[in-house]
């Protein structure tokens, strides 16, 4: 989950790889640190902290002249964060410097070998280890640093997507790549490396991403040779035009990307059906669907795999599916599905979503699933990331880079294009009459408008925010289509603000959280008027007869739990099925604000990283 930059080529490199480690800083924030090349020798700095605390050491501490360099953001798995653990790391006799994001599994062994054999060590990481033992093998076979790298990797067990460089051979970088991102910015007579195209978009609009297990020499001069790690076999390199802008990347004027993201929620959700939803002509358009259509038509169930909020989308998607295309479905947290060994047929269809296309786990869980034959079809937001290469079809969200930690309009354009898929396939079954089709695409096609409406109660939003700021528990609560909104309200709230917070279908409270509710415990309710709303006011009565807090989320103009709650949010009305997209916007803005009135870091909340690219 750390980022990685690099650079070499005709301009300064220190600016371009201090500005795209603080775009890849979503990625680790425990430290950083920078290795620069200057014409005669190596200069690093690194420390504890945040880019920001990197850039002011820095300036004080070394001259940021040359044109090679690379730099790296950490998010700490071996080694405590600190100055020593901080990459890039050397080798033992000062001449290589790598950067690396992943995990050596193996280390320990190499490290008791590289020992035995002189090395010295320190650092506590895996990453020193692995760049020892590529100096060691330059040195014993007598190899270039690209073989060493080739040789040494084959040695290890682990995921990497790594960045070397040689002082006494300054014109190349080798990079390599195995379950951890990396993308290639390829410019005139210069090259970028990071772990995602963020720090290069404003210099090259050209990216080569590398697959697992393969590497690549980047010389200035030359062409990139692209090789398999396993066979030194010669890859074609795939080159992509990138398709977002700077702009995307930076706050726009918003305090936190969080808030920003969360506005941006309407024209995301637009951009997701758009081409896809045709509602007067009562067409969806799903090409990665349609194709495929036999395998979803003909499956035995949907299988859904992912983590986080992706997970918390699935269970929406779950109730969608089953409700409106009458297909069953399992939802399965990624994590667990690779080790549980479980019942996979090639009559199934595993799903599997990710904001990144990079989760390791949900990686992990397709590559099971294709080995036993499922068709699998991935849901991600990021073109040309591993899982959008891993799976047999997808489709993209196209929510535009999310740079918050805390996933915000990941969750509601991934909820889209489930909804999407879900309808068409109950077209093709006869699932849906025509007007309850038609209904719900004319209804889908008004959710951009609704969920405007919906932000405009953040003013009232924030002053109900500073009525709980102070809480030290909150229990979120919904029923059908909105529990997963729970669980994912909940998330949002410990995850930005450190409050504990557990999200329940509201009938279970009665089986074990109520003996929780006192005067001081605030009580999150989605008590929308479609679904279960008279068994949710049954729910919110026994609350309130224990004193609890009632924060309710309501449809606008609702009476009866008004009477009831302390505090009512207003979303607009329509059918349930959709509600999910409307009920997770005052959720998010609630945590949002608590968390900003707490003074924690929005984006950047402690022992988080927005992509979990290692186990």
């Amino acid at each position: 989950m750390c980022g990685i930059v690099g650079y070499i080529g005709h301009r300064e490199a220190y600016p371009i790889i201090l500005k795209g480690l603080q775009r890849l800083e979503y990625r680790g924030y425990d430290s950083a640190g920078i290795a620069l090349y200057d014409g005669n020798n190596i200069k690093l700095s690194k420390t504890k902290g945040k880019v920001a605390d990197l850039k002011e050491r820095l300036e004080n501490e070394i001259t940021t002249t040359g044109n090679l360099g690379i730099g790296h953001t950490r998010w700490a798995t071996h080694g405590i964060p600190n100055d020593v653990n901080s990459h890039p790391h050397y080798s033992n006799s000062g001449d290589l410097v790598i950067i690396h994001n992943g995990i050596i599994e193996n280390y320990e062994a190499i490290k008791t070998e590289l020992i035995k054999r002189g090395y010295t060590f320190n650092s506590d990481t895996d990453t020193e280890v692995l760049i020892n033992l590529i100096e060691e093998v330059k040195k014993k076979q007598g190899v270039k640093l690209g073989k060493a790298v080739q040789i040494a990797l084959n040695e290890v067990v682990g995921a990497y997507a790594i960045a070397v460089f040689d002082k006494n051979k300054p014109n190349e970088i080798v990079v390599a790549k195995l379950g951890s991102p990396l993308a290639i910015g390829v410019g005139d007579e210069e090259f970028f490396i990071a772990s995602d195209a963020s720090p290069f978009i404003e210099f090259t609009k050209n990216a080569i991403y590398l697959e697992d297990e393969e590497m690549a020499v980047v010389r200035l001069g030359k062409k990139i040779k692209i090789r398999k790690i396993k066979d030194d076999s010669l890859v074609n390199p795939l080159m992509q035009e990138l398709k977002f802008n700077l702009e995307q990347i930076e706050k726009g004027g918003y305090e936190h990307f969080m808030l920003k993201e969360i506005y941006e929620q309407p024209h995301a959700i637009r951009d997701t059906y758009r081409g896809r939803l045709l509602a007067k002509e009562g067409i969806v358009r799903m090409s990665g669907v349609e194709n495929h259509k036999e395998k979803f038509l003909n499956a035995n169930r949907i299988i859904i795999v992912a983590c986080g909020t992706s997970w918390h989308a699935g269970l929406v998607a779950e109730y969608i599916f089953e409700d409106i295309a009458r297909i069953p479905v399992e939802v399965e947290y990624a994590s667990e599905f690779r080790y549980r060994n479980p019942v996979i047929t090639n009559k199934d269809v595993v799903i599997a979503i990710s904001q990144s296309g990079e989760t390791a786990d949900t990686l992990a869980a397709i590559k099971l699933a294709k080995s036993h034959g499922a068709f699998v079809f991935g849901v991600c937001n990021v073109v040309g990331s591993s899982i959008a290469r891993e799976t047999d079809a997808g489709a993209y969200t196209h929510a535009g880079p999310e740079i918050g930690v805390a996933s915000t309009k990941a969750f509601t354009t991934q909820i889209t294009v489930l909804t999407l898929i879900a309808l068409k396939l109950a077209k093709e079954k006869g699932a849906i009459s025509n007007s309850q089709f038609h209904y719900h695409l004319e209804e889908l096609e008004l959710i951009p408008e609704k969920v405007e409406k919906a932000l405009k109660s953040d003013e009232h939003i924030k002053s109900v925010a500073k009525t709980y700021k102070d809480a030290a528990n909150c229990l979120y609560l919904g029923r059908g289509y909105n529990f997963p909104v729970a669980l994912e309200g909940a998330l949002k709230l410990k995850e930005i603000s450190y409050i504990h917070a557990e999200g329940y279908p509201a009938a279970e409270m009665k089986h074990g959280p109520i003996a929780l509710i006192d005067e001081h415990m605030p009580v999150f309710v989605i008590a929308t008027k479609k679904g279960h709303y008279e068994k949710v006011v049954s729910n919110i009565q026994e609350i309130k007869s224990r004193k609890g807090k009632i924060i309710a989320i309501v449809t606008e103009g609702d009476v009866d739990v008004k009477k009831l709650a302390d505090h009512t949010i207003e979303i607009p009305e329509t059918i349930e099925s959709l509600s999910p997209l409307l009920t997770t916007i005052p959720l998010q803005l609630l945590s949002y604000h608590i968390a900003v009135m707490l003074n924690k870091n929005v984006d950047q909340p402690r022992n988080l990283a927005k992509s979990v690219t290692v186990e």
